[in-house]
This record gives structure tokens, C-alpha cells and sequence, in this order.
């Protein structure tokens, strides 16, 4: 399996200085978009910050992520609002709105070199029902003063190069990334300002003594004040005691060579980020070079992997039927923190810590928010400073048999697709 991604980073900062004990003001547990993005706001307020990557920074979903910057969460703002009341939920739905904005903004303020184009993301209607749904989901987000645009079949397929859609919704404040290099470049800043990243450096107990967070990594010992953990789906630590707290869904991609001028002449010439409305969905962006990434629910290198590969060369002709034959240089997939109602949380499972977690595919600008929020709210100690309510536990039932059901379920869609296209 190949990540494209770590290909063609160009940012490739150094962590490789090796780990001593040490005392903190903020400890993080996880180098992905959230980890990093609170590392960098920690060491900007004048924090002494450690960070500790069990692999390499953007090992997990941040670096095996489409790389669409999306505004919101999978869910339309009525939704949020019927979970989270109309005070919390119109609060979220502000911040999140606003998140797109954060994430170009640190692009640009610290030079991160990551590809970015804020040319809006598509939402594709694969059905009439989808389209009835862009159409709702237009409909309320102009309640929110949204700018969203609905495109007809003629102006998708203009925008697209693809006849296979009926319609498709537009949020220009949305855009794309190299998603590991922006990663990278978060730790790079981080580490500029001063804060301690390690990679390669698993926890192996977390514990408070005498009113210090204890961090062990082998025999190695760090202490802060204040913890914060922030492994998404990737969470491995004390594996007994984080059973439920979400289920898991891996996503694959598969990537092509760059296209000539030719082949590129009427494919996405706005560069948009697209997806559907199918509810096993799938994604298309072409990268900095060229390619085209093709996105399937599915783990491309699970039992179902010859189904998700026959998927992608079959997806791509039916999309694209004009495209000589052409293979997929690139596989790779990576796993989604998935909550039962689609809404991160924050734990505060203990003083002076918290918890992040369950993004549902929206990783990248509500990552870089929750991570800046969560890393400001410690550090003041004012939680009220939060995108969403801190509770003090959460768990889920059933969440191991939902992620075999989530796997089972894109295999059957995906055999199915193949078979129809």
C-alpha cells in the first residue's frame, strides 16, 4: 500500500531528537490535526508544551485524509440543533462554519506549504432523492447565511466533467489540502515557537500524583498540569478502559498518475473537492499534480480489499468513461472515529484534562478548531471557551459489532456498485 500523501509532502520537518523525562505546562497525546493544532496554540500563548506521536506525525486519519476543508459537520444545522438545543447547537454551528477561515488562515500565516485551493467543495446528487436532500440542506443553510450555490444537472456537469450527477451543492467557504503536509506544517510552526514533539513514543501509563498528570513512555517519565488527549480513532491507550467510547469506519483511496492536459481539459477545471449523497458515500479531488483521487467507505487492505480495488477502476470509467485505461498508482486508507449522533466530543474526564475525539470524517478544519479550543481552555482553565459542552464520560454500546456492520456493509455496496456500473 502506497499513501500518496507521504509521497508528496513537502513539508518534512525533523522529530527525531530523542525523548527525556522533562516537566510541562501541556502535555498532548496524538500528532494529528488536533494534536498538532493545540501544540501550536499552547506554544503560541508562551506554553512550555510536549507532544507525543506513537508513530510519526499524521501517522492516523490526518495523514490518509481526502484533504477536504469543509465547513459544518456531515450534519445540516436543524439536525445539530435538535441534538444540541438551539443555544449549543447554534453556537457549534457558528464556530464550525467559521472553521474553514482558521485553517487557511494558519496556511497562510505560517507559510505551511500544503497545496491549499479555496475554490469550494461540490456536494453531488447521486439520485433524485440526494438532490432533494441538497435541496433541503440549501434551504436551511441560508437560514445561517451559508454560501452555498445549487447547481443544476448541466452546471454540475460543467464543473464536474461527469454526466452522472442530477445536481450538486456548492460552499465556497470550504476548499483543499495536502492533508499530511498541513499536518506537518502544524508541528513544524509548533516546534518553531518552541514546543517538545516526539515521535516514536508510545504511552504506556498515564496517572496523577500530588496534582500532576504522570506520562510514561517506558521508563521515561513526563509531568504537566495539564493532559490532553487526542488519538481519535487511533486511541490506543489503556485500551481497557476507552472500549466504547466510538465506532470506527476506514475509508480507501486510490490515486492515479498525474493526467495530461488532455485528459484534465474538462475534469473539475475549478479544482472542487467532491463527494455524494449516496449513503455509502465516495469522494473525487485531483491533487496539486494532477491526479485523481478516488474515496470509498471500505479498508483497502481488509478482506474486502479486492472488491474496494475493483470498485475504484470501475468507479473511475463510469465517471470518467472518456479516460484511457489507466491504473492506480496509489492505495491507501485510514480509519474515522464515528459517534452514534455524528458530534464530537470533548471529556473532561478528570481535572485538568480532556479528551478529544469522533469527527466522523470532518477532520480537518473541526480537528485545527477543537484542537486550538481545547489547548486555550486548559491552559485558562475556562472550558466555557469550548465548541461543544465537556461532559465527564461518554461510551457508546455496541460499537465494536457497528464497525464490523460499517466494513461488511461498504464490502456489499461496493460489490453491488461494481456490479451495476
Amino acid at each position: 500500500m502506497r499513501n500518496l500523501w507521504e509521497n508528496t509532502s513537502r513539508e518534512r520537518e525533523n522529530f527525531s531528537e530523542p525523548l527525556k523525562s522533562q516537566t510541562t505546562d501541556l502535555l498532548i497525546v496524538g500528532g494529528g490535526f488536533t494534536g498538532c493544532s493545540a501544540a501550536l496554540e499552547a506554544a503560541r500563548q508562551g506554553a512550555k508544551v510536549t507532544l507525543l506521536e506513537c508513530e510519526n506525525i499524521g501517522f492516523g486519519g490526518s495523514g490518509r485524509n481526502v484533504g477536504l476543508v469543509n465547513a459544518g459537520l456531515w450534519l445540516p444545522p436543524k439536525k445539530i440543533i435538535s441534538i444540541l438545543g438551539k443555544k449549543h447547537g447554534e453556537k457549534l454551528i457558528s464556530a464550525l462554519g467559521s472553521a474553514p477561515d482558521l485553517v487557511f488562515s494558519i496556511i497562510e500565516e505560517n507559510k505551511i506549504k500544503c497545496d491549499p485551493k479555496r475554490n469550494g467543495t461540490l456536494h453531488c446528487a447521486h439520485s433524485e432523492k440526494g438532490m432533494e436532500y441538497l435541496i433541503e440542506r440549501l434551504r436551511q443553510g441560508k437560514l445561517f447565511e451559508e454560501p452555498l450555490t445549487l447547481f443544476d444537472k448541466t452546471e454540475t456537469e460543467n464543473k464536474v466533467g461527469s454526466s452522472k450527477f442530477i445536481g450538486s451543492l456548492h460552499d465556497s467557504r470550504a476548499g483543499t489540502i495536502q492533508p499530511l503536509a498541513y499536518c506537518r506544517g502544524l508541528a513544524r510552526k509548533a516546534k518553531e515557537l518552541g514546543a517538545n514533539i516526539y515521535e516514536k513514543s508510545r504511552v504506556s501509563q498515564v496517572k496523577k500524583q500530588n496534582g500532576m498528570w504522570q506520562v510514561n513512555v517506558q521508563d521515561i517519565v513526563i509531568n504537566s498540569k495539564y493532559l490532553f488527549l487526542a488519538m481519535n480513532a487511533y486511541e490506543d491507550l489503556n485500551k481497557a478502559n476507552n472500549k466504547g467510547k466510538f465506532s470506527t469506519v476506514y475509508y480507501s483511496q486510490f490515486a492515479t498518475r498525474p493526467l495530461n492536459s488532455n485528459e484534465m481539459s474538462t475534469i473539475l477545471p475549478g479544482k472542487e473537492g467532491c463527494w455524494d449523497t449516496a449513503k455509502i458515500m465516495s469522494s473525487f479531488r485531483v491533487d496539486d499534480a494532477g491526479r485523481l483521487i478516488l474515496g470509498t467507505m471500505g479498508n483497502s487492505e481488509g478482506f474486502g480489499k479486492y472488491v474496494h480495488t475493483n470498485w475504484a477502476n470501475k468507479k473511475l470509467k463510469d465517471l470518467f468513461p472518456f479516460l484511457p485505461e489507466i491504473e492506480f498508482n496509489f492505495r491507501w486508507s485510514g480509519k474515522i472515529a464515528m459517534t452514534k449522533d455524528h458530534i464530537p466530543k470533548i471529556v473532561n474526564f478528570e481535572e485538568n484534562a480532556l479528551s478529544c475525539f469522533g469527527y466522523s470524517g470532518r477532520g480537518i478544519a473541526p480537528g485545527t478548531l477543537f484542537g486550538k479550543r481545547c489547548a486555550a481552555a486548559l491552559l485558562s482553565e475556562n472550558l466555557s471557551m469550548l465548541p461543544v459542552s465537556a461532559v465527564r464520560h461518554y461510551k457508546e454500546a455496541f460499537t465494536r459489532e457497528k464497525s464490523t456492520f460499517f466494513e461488511m456493509a461498504a464490502v456489499a455496496n461496493n460489490s453491488l456498485m461494481s456490479f451495476k456500473m
